[in-house]
């Protein structure tokens, strides 16, 4: 399971790469000349984050939660979910908004974000924010938040609530063949898929809400589907080689999109369920090494600060570059800019560090675990262990691992989007 976590900084830096493509400078414009749709389409990270959620959480809760509906679990299972991403959430979120407030009262122009369609800033407009709803009755993205990319943590949020629910039909689905889960997941994929090929992107109204549910739902029948095998040598062999050619295949699939063109680009999210079930039972080969090195495993742990710190970042250097205070160009401007962009890891990481852990230890430790869940931490799980699949201390530990969360160390004691194309919607 370290390989998942290592696979979350790969899917934050994409859209943090994506994103600040968009920086007007000559040495990005290069840059994105170099890697063309590896960049430019790294919004895709958003829903490989979503994938990574759907089947972590359903790892770590669907026994629990999927046999009956009990209010007591599902009400430490949500708030379990709380502890995770609000409060450095809410950290960021309040900081960035005074930021946004200054620029209206002290600003030249009404337009106070770097999106084309300027977000309200006003007590309705926060409240919602607040309380992570606000993408619930917005049909597209632009201008639905303070801090661009959360309007996938909104719809993060929204699944989380969902999941006690969704969990009773999950978790009868578990006892079907390897092979029907595995088209399952590959099939919640399809209108995301479609929606390429059919309308060159993935923006449609109420867009945001068809790929967290298919992304989220992916990762659960993915996860399902990993355990109906058996973790022999062989299928941990077979698993290894399949994450590594889905790697490969992905930026192939990417590459080859845009030249063929047609949205077949798009076709790349159909290998994100594959790769993370792959990985979960991957033992070994150049991308499992690669992923549970302990940078990478680190930066899966501070990937979900990364993703609510960078765009803060960008704007505030976009703004001072605009207004002249930082050149654009030039040697200098380039290693401010490679600065910013560098800097956003251990911004994240004092992020990660000084909140985000510390508010999420604090805020478990005050719910009282059910006996369920005590009885889930300290037991094995009983259908992986029988069937041989990653039944290991490891995968005891906290996954707290959603589109927006990670595998972390702490024990259990009861997780950036259809971002958009456009810098409009960063």
């Amino acid at each position: 399971m370290l390989a998942l976590t290592g696979l979350r900084i790969v899917a934050a830096l994409w859209v943090v790469a994506f994103h600040f493509h968009f920086t007007p400078m000559a040495g990005v414009e290069t840059v994105n000349g170099w890697l063309g749709p590896l960049i430019t389409q790294g919004a895709l990270g958003v829903d490989l984050f979503f994938v990574l959620s759907g089947f972590v959480i359903a790892w770590t809760y669907l026994d629990q939660l999927g046999p009956r509906l009990r209010p007591r679990d599902a009400g430490g299972f949500v708030w379990a979910r709380a502890a995770r991403m609000w409060p450095a959430y809410a950290v960021v979120f309040h900081l960035f908004g005074v930021w946004l407030v200054a620029r209206l009262l002290f600003g030249s122009t009404t337009d106070v974000a770097y999106q084309a369609v300027q977000p309200s800033i006003g007590v309705g407009a926060w409240l919602e924010q607040l309380f992570l709803v606000q993408m619930w009755d917005e049909q597209y993205l632009d201008g639905a938040s303070w801090v661009g990319p959360t309007w996938s943590i909104s719809a993060e949020w929204l699944a989380y609530l969902l999941f006690p629910l969704l969990a009773l039909g999950f978790f009868r689905l578990r006892n079907l063949p390897f092979a029907v889960l595995a088209a399952g997941s590959l099939l919640c994929t399809a209108p995301m898929a479609a929606a390429f090929l059919v309308v060159g992107s993935p923006y449609y109204p109420y867009s945001w809400l068809v790929r967290i549910l298919g992304g989220f739902s992916a990762g659960v029948l993915a996860m399902l589907a990993v355990r109906r095998l058996r973790a022999t040598e062989r299928v941990r062999s077979a698993a290894s080689a399949t994450a590594t050619s889905t790697v490969a295949a992905v930026p192939f699939v990417l590459l080859a999109g845009s030249v063929v063109g047609g949205g077949l680009h798009g076709l790349a999210v159909v290998a994100f369920p594959v790769l993370v079930g792959a990985l979960a039972l991957a033992d070994r080969g150049p991308v499992h090494h690669l992923l549970t090195r302990g940078p990478m495993v680190h930066g899966g742990r501070i990937s979900y600060a990364l993703y609510l710190v960078h765009i803060p970042m960008f704007e505030i250097f976009w703004f001072l570059s605009d207004s002249g205070v930082l050149p654009r160009g030039g040697e200098t401007g380039h290693l401010i800019a490679l600065i910013v962009f560098v800097g956003t890891l251990p911004v994240a990481h004092l992020l990660y560090s000084l909140v985000e852990r510390p508010a999420r230890r604090w805020m478990r430790g005050r719910a009282r675990p059910t006996p369920e869940a005590v009885e889930a931490v300290v037991a094995p799980d009983p259908v992986p262990a029988a069937r041989g699949v990653v039944a290991n201390d490891e995968a005891r530990r906290d996954p707290e691992t959603s589109v927006l969360p990670m595998i972390t160390d702490e024990p259990v004691t009861s997780v950036l989007p259809v971002v958009s194309a456009a810098p409009a919607t960063a």
